[in-house]
């Protein structure tokens, strides 16, 4: 059964799920501060919301894609913030990448509210969103979990209760860890390969099934190679999550010398000016990061 969705910030990974919610069915009310980005979800079928209360009215749940825990405090908890307009119970459904602390406390302020919160923070892009695979890593109690799902399952293919509140946020930053330093060495590999002279567009065919192949190499080694910099993520958005994994580590005194080098890299390449380039953009660590590939 479809149901009502408020959608809270429409961006690249929010539009692309509520485009995804719109083909399925569901009833989607967006808001979001940039007009535009409401408008092409109205042009497909979604209703324009004058805030995020006004989204939320009548919703059964309200779905947040937005960028630190300040901002999805005030979607939810400030002036006209969505618990302003919500029914008692409404679910909150966090697809944010944020911090595990700060879910927690989200968590919390949503039960003094009367409402119910999921942290389920995502895999695959929007690419994986239109088709309806992304794959979600949950945290929340067990029957808001399965309710999230009944949303969720609309735009996943693979979603998983992973604990608590919160504990969807900290498998993220595993997520994320895994993917950078992933970019990083198919990127340094790529590098390698043309400067010895073999013919790196060759390597994911010849590598696959093999242990070194995974979903990083033969999307990305091809990329890299042609220099396709179209954008399915950001640089900057790479940054604030490896920088949550060391604000982890470092309360769980976990060391992550690896970890330190990709972020330290990714951190160079947004000083230059390119944290808003797609994480293709990192073969330019290794070619002199040359900002002309960009104008």
């Amino acid at each position: 059964m479809t149901k009502t969705v408020a959608l809270i910030g429409a961006g690249a990974m929010g539009g692309a799920i509520g485009t995804r919610l719109l083909e399925t069915g569901h009833t989607l009310r967006v808001f979001d501060l940039n007009a535009d980005a409401v408008a092409a979800l109205v042009t497909k079928g979604a209703i324009a919301a004058e805030s995020a209360a006004d989204a939320a009215k009548g919703a059964y749940a309200a779905i947040t894609s937005l960028n630190a825990p300040r901002i999805v405090d005030l979607a939810i908890f400030g002036k006209d913030g969505a618990a302003e307009g919500a029914d008692t119970g409404m679910l909150v459904i966090d697809m944010s990448s944020i911090d595990p602390e700060a879910t927690k406390e989200l968590a919390m302020r949503a039960k003094d509210h009367g409402l119910r919160w999921v942290d389920s923070p995502l895999s695959g892009g929007a690419p994986k969103a239109l088709t309806g695979e992304l794959t979600l890593m949950a945290g929340g109690e067990d029957q808001d979990v399965k309710d999230a799902h009944e949303v969720l399952k609309h735009v996943s293919a693979n979603y998983t209760h992973m604990g608590p509140a919160g504990a969807g946020q900290t498998t993220k930053l595993i997520n994320q860890v895994l993917c950078g330093l992933g970019f990083l060495a198919v990127a340094e590999a790529t590098q390698l390969a043309l400067d010895a002279g073999v013919d790196a567009a060759k390597i994911p065919q010849a590598l696959k099934g093999g242990r070194a192949d995974s979903a990083l190499l033969q999307e990305y080694m091809p990329r890299y190679v042609a220099k396709d910099y179209r954008r399915t993520g950001r640089i900057d958005n790479m940054v604030k999550d490896l920088n949550g994994a060391q604000d982890l580590a470092r309360l769980t005194n976990t060391a992550m010398p690896m970890t330190a080098v990709c972020q330290e890299v990714h951190r160079m390449l947004t000083a230059a000016g390119l944290g808003g380039e797609d994480q293709a953009a990192l073969m330019e660590y290794f070619q002199g990061i040359n900002k002309e590939n960009f104008a």
